[in-house]
Order: C-alpha cells, then sequence, then structure tokens
C-alpha cells in the first residue's frame, strides 16, 4: 500500500483542484443541483479511467515521443474549453421552464475527457511516473485507473456539492449571470493557459 501511496496522493491533487472538469462540475451542480450533474460525475470518472488505462498501455508512449500530437491536442483542447467558455457564460441557470437548459450527460462528461488537457497531463503522468512496480501495463493501469476513480468520484463530487450550497445565493437572476460569467471566463484563462 505504501508502494501506491504516490499514486493516490497524485490522483487526488490532480483531481481536487480547479480545472475543466471541475469548473463545469460547480456549474451544473449550481444549476441542476447534484443529481443532474451525477451523470456527468461519472462520465467524468469513467473517461478518467478509460484514459488512464490508454495511456498506460502504450499511448503515453506514444505522447512523450511524438510533441506535436501533444501540441495538437493542447490546442484542440484550449479551443473546445473556449467553446464551453462561450457556452457557460450565456447559461440562463436555475430555471423552471420546459425550455431549461439541460445538464452534461454522462456521455459528454466522457467524451470530453478526449479534448481535456488537465485530463491527458494527469494519464500521461500516472503512466510514466507513477506506475504501480511489479506489474504489467495491463494490471498496473488496471489499478491505476480504478485507484483514480475511487480518488476522483469523491473529489468531482465535492466540486459539484461547492455549486449545490451556493445555489440559493443564484436564486437572484444578476448573481447568478455574475456566476455563470466568472465560471465561463474561468474556463477562458484555462484555455489560454493551455496556450501559452
Amino acid at each position: 500500500m505504501s508502494e501506491l501511496l504516490p499514486l493516490m496522493t497524485y490522483c487526488f491533487v490532480m483531481s481536487s483542484t480547479p480545472g475543466p472538469n471541475n469548473v463545469m462540475l460547480t456549474t451544473s451542480g449550481a444549476n441542476f443541483g447534484y443529481r443532474g450533474a451525477l451523470p456527468q460525475i461519472l462520465g467524468i470518472n469513467i473517461g478518467v479511467a478509460l484514459q488512464t488505462l490508454v495511456c498506460c498501455l502504450g499511448l503515453g508512449r506514444l505522447f512523450a515521443s511524438a510533441p506535436l500530437l501533444q501540441d495538437g491536442l493542447r490546442i484542440a483542447g484550449a479551443l473546445y474549453l473556449i467553446v464551453l467558455a462561450w457556452k457557460l457564460s450565456g447559461a440562463g441557470g436555475i430555471v423552471s421552464s420546459g425550455a431549461a437548459p439541460r445538464p452534461a450527460s454522462f456521455w459528454q462528461g466522457l467524451m470530453f475527457q478526449a479534448v481535456n488537457p488537465k485530463s491527458w497531463v494527469k494519464a500521461v503522468t500516472i503512466a510514466s511516473v507513477f506506475m504501480p512496480a511489479g506489474l504489467g501495463p495491463l494490471q498496473g493501469g488496471l489499478v491505476a485507473a480504478l485507484l483514480g476513480s475511487v480518488i476522483g468520484f469523491p473529489c468531482s463530487s465535492s466540486w459539484a456539492l461547492f455549486g449545490v450550497a451556493i445555489r440559493r445565493w443564484l436564486d437572484d437572476p444578476r448573481k447568478r449571470r455574475v456566476f455563470n460569467l466568472s465560471m465561463g471566463g474561468t474556463l477562458l484563462v484555462l484555455a489560454i493557459k493551455f496556450l501559452a
């Protein structure tokens, strides 16, 4: 177990610090509640687990040896974050009409990992630095993916629950607008950071 402590610590830090997934989960929690954010949470965690497993099976080495692939992925991810920032900043938020916006789905959470630069950094780093010793790529990848999910789920949930906790404050449309603009602005800053 002590051999897995560095991997577990890394997974906790990467899962609990601000990033595109957590910004979107806070917004989903605030706008749709925890139940509305739960499919996205599950999609994110399964997507990150699959990404980790694929990197442990060899994709991580490909990215490490081909910096142009990493650059292309980083640019695609940053551009997608800009689109998400635009959508988020214009989100109507907590509305009860039939035309209300919908929370992100399980599949959207899962598929977003394909262009999420922070998730790729996490997966490639796990594959290249934190693989459990004495295990083959498949076994080590499964252990890393499982640990990442077990640690990531409560971290993701805490960001959505933070959104739920500030939901009452967001009943005021002006405050909700400021919140959505600030979350969109945060994603924009992350996109710019990934492009720098």
